[in-house]
């Protein structure tokens, strides 16, 4: 036999190996609410209104969205 028949036989095999014996990736945890930390103003703490563009030193998150999910819903295309 050709020896570079040799050597790509056995690089083929290398590479089958590799992608069977590689290590399966764990499912991530999908992020729950209590992962996220915003910062959040203390219980009576006075909140400013501010209209238009304003720049302060001191900022608040009084709301941040609706952070839930939904299920991605495929359809066949029909």
């Amino acid at each position: 036999m050709d020896p570079t028949t040799i050597q790509i036989a056995i690089m083929v095999t290398s590479m089958a190996l590799s992608y069977l014996m590689r290590p399966k990736p764990a499912t991530p945890k999908p992020a729950a609410l209590s992962d996220f930390d915003l910062p959040v103003p203390d219980e009576g703490t006075p909140q400013a209104v501010f209209f238009g563009d304003c720049w302060t030193g001191d900022w608040q998150v009084l709301s941040y969205g609706h952070l839930r999910t939904k299920k991605i819903k495929t359809s066949s295309g029909k």
